[in-house]
């Protein structure tokens, strides 16, 4: 049976890889990027895959999250159903950090645009809906300061935190909806595969992307992450795995959603 399923960062790297997968399968994909120029090449590539099912586009600069906002609504204007939201778009570097509205880019692009994208298309994510957050097997304590852009961090340290604070909203989130059937999952797709992000910033690398691509699929349409709401999948080990010792305590999760609300809602106002 066709899925509709949104993807972020559908333009390059493990994103790009997993819409393949999934096009491949006939699924309706809403495909995510930040570059036209990207998309349209996206598109030209999937148009190519034999049965391939209905794709669109959307544009939009996670970094900014009035743009989030716009994305969400432009998807539930034009669907009545989103029945998979893989958050994989992130980033680890860039030659400015600081978003316009006073954010970490990591923060802002990793952790709190898929937080508020997700809860903008929570009317359109039913009973068997699936949320897949792409998380890493970097992780690291969040300060709450920085995530709501008051300490600077350099790259590791705000990309681990941003990670892990995606995980702990996930956490947040599968208890909030712990009775409705959606599933919410945080995955590690692989340690340094072969991706922009991976092979700009580190000196070698592990593996393939299709290797992160695959899990994915594996998260967002397989019986064995029906029950996995909550969870972490961490993919270097094969297997559903505790996150960092910091992120496992509910009230520190619900501080981190907190803070990440806190940080729309100053971003709504001015």
């Amino acid at each position: 049976m066709s899925k509709t399923i949104l993807i972020t960062g559908a333009t390059d790297g493990i994103g790009l890889a997993t819409a393949k997968m999934l096009a491949e399968q006939g699924h309706h994909l809403l495909l995510h990027g930040r570059s036209p120029a990207k998309l349209e090449n996206v598109e030209r590539a999937l148009a190519a895959v034999p049965g391939v099912g209905p794709f669109e586009s959307y544009v939009a600069d996670l970094s900014d999250l009035a743009q989030v906002e716009a994305l969400a609504a432009t998807v539930v204007a034009r669907h009545r159903r989103l029945d998979v939201l893989i958050n994989n778009a992130g980033v680890f570097s860039a030659p400015s950090t600081l978003t316009s509205g006073g954010l970490d880019l990591r923060f802002a692009v990793n952790t709190i645009a898929p937080y508020l994208l997700t809860k903008r298309l929570l009317p359109l994510l039913g009973s068997e809906a699936r949320v897949v957050n792409v998380a890493s097997a970097g992780q690291a304590a969040v300060d709450l300061e920085a995530l709501a852009g008051s300490i600077e961090l350099g790259d590791y340290a705000a990309y681990a935190q941003s990670k892990l604070a995606l995980m702990m909203w996930t956490a947040s989130m599968a208890r909030t909806h712990r009775d409705d059937g959606r599933v919410f999952v945080s995955v590690n797709p692989g340690s340094l595969l072969r991706s922009k992000m991976v092979t700009e910033n580190f000196d070698r690398v592990n593996g393939e992307v299709t290797v992160g691509a695959k899990i994915l699929v594996r998260a967002a349409l397989s019986d064995e992450f029906s029950d996995a709401s909550g969870k972490y999948w961490d993919n270097d080990a094969g297997r559903f795995a505790p996150p960092h010792l910091a992120g496992r305590d509910p009230g520190d999760c619900d501080a981190v959603v907190k803070t990440i609300e806190a940080a729309v809602q100053a971003a709504i106002t001015t």
